[in-house]
């Protein structure tokens, strides 16, 4: 059985969502809404993470566990003043599974918003394929939960409610934290192993969410770098997809997807979306027109990339503010 703590915290909230998000019709965007080897080069997407203002504070390279002797970093931005326990949020960079860093993120641009509005945001590094094949990646990213929630007198954060976004493979991660507890098996490794490394919200950009869908002959080196796997149809890559693990007691999900993303197609972002509701978990997909792979800033994208920022930090607000 998967935690309760977003249903505890959160009894009665999913109509009022449901509502919020589907009076966005009156937006300008097209939203759809349902109720219950080598290293890849930086994306083009990728920003530097801002550095501290007087607006909030960061605590850089703090280690939040070892795995086989490596010692895995994340650092925390504070918001300036905060009375009481804040809600945390956690970011994951994308990369192919295989690259990236968490002094650069595709989703940078997000981060003064979601300060601003309160959030403390915790930026986590994971190992890397191919040195670290899959789970790897979504071990680490638990871990990294899971020490929040074990520091957050430390830090002042509220244990029961954490979000996470990311694009690409961090929004594969996103979405695997979102549908996923210790029975995946994947919380057997690292610290604080008595911790949930659950989320309460889950909002995947651009996210692979069935991996078995792939084009096995255009990406048979990703598959076999990051995964193992020589073909679609392989159990690794069916454990590997956030949508084998649905249940009707996951975390409300934002999904962003684009239109003319060459790289992970709309379908993946409607079968994410028509799992969860499938099965009464409310999942809200916005379809960004004109809106290629992690969205960079183009003057014909709809909602733009800054609307997009502004979607994501009411998404937070309206799961983890209640």
């Amino acid at each position: 059985m998967k935690s309760k703590i977003w249903q505890v915290r959160n009894e009665g909230l999913l109509p009022r969502i449901i509502a919020i998000w589907c009076a966005a019709s009156a937006l300008a965007f097209t939203t759809q809404c349902a109720a219950p080897t080598a290293t890849p080069a930086p994306l083009a997407t990728d920003t530097p993470i801002p550095a501290a203002t007087p607006a909030h504070r960061v605590e850089s390279d703090i280690t939040y566990c070892t795995i086989d002797n490596l010692t895995l970093k994340l650092d925390l931005y504070f918001p300036a003043a905060r009375a009481t326990p804040a809600p945390a949020l956690v970011n994951i960079h994308g990369g192919s599974w295989s690259g990236g860093d968490k002094s650069r993120s595709d989703t940078a641009a997000d981060i003064p918003t979601l300060v601003a509005r309160g959030y403390v945001v915790a930026v986590v590094n994971y190992r890397h394929a191919p040195t670290h094949r899959f789970p790897a990646q979504i071990q680490d990213v638990k871990c990294a939960v899971r020490f929040l929630r074990a520091n957050a007198a430390r830090y002042n954060l509220d244990p029961n409610r954490i979000g996470a976004w990311g694009c690409s493979a961090g929004g594969h991660l996103v979405a695997l934290l979102g549908v996923t507890d210790k029975n995946a098996g994947w919380d057997n490794v690292g610290e604080h192993r008595e911790q949930s490394s659950r989320v309460q919200a889950a909002a995947p950009l651009c996210a692979p969410a069935d991996i078995t869908l792939y084009d096995a002959a255009a990406r048979a080196d990703m598959l076999r770098r990051v995964f193992g796997a020589r073909t679609g149809i392989n159990p690794a890559l069916v454990r590997a997809s956030p949508t084998t693990h649905v249940t009707k007691d996951d975390p409300p999900f934002l999904i962003l997807q684009g239109d003319q993303d060459g790289i992970i197609p709309l379908a993946q972002g409607e079968k994410l979306r028509d799992k969860l509701t499938a099965v009464g978990v409310y999942a809200h997909l916005v379809v960004v027109q004109n809106g290629t792979h992690c969205f960079p800033d183009e003057p014909d994208m709809s909602p733009t990339r800054a609307e997009i920022t502004q979607l994501i930090a009411d998404f937070f607000d309206q799961v983890l503010r209640k």
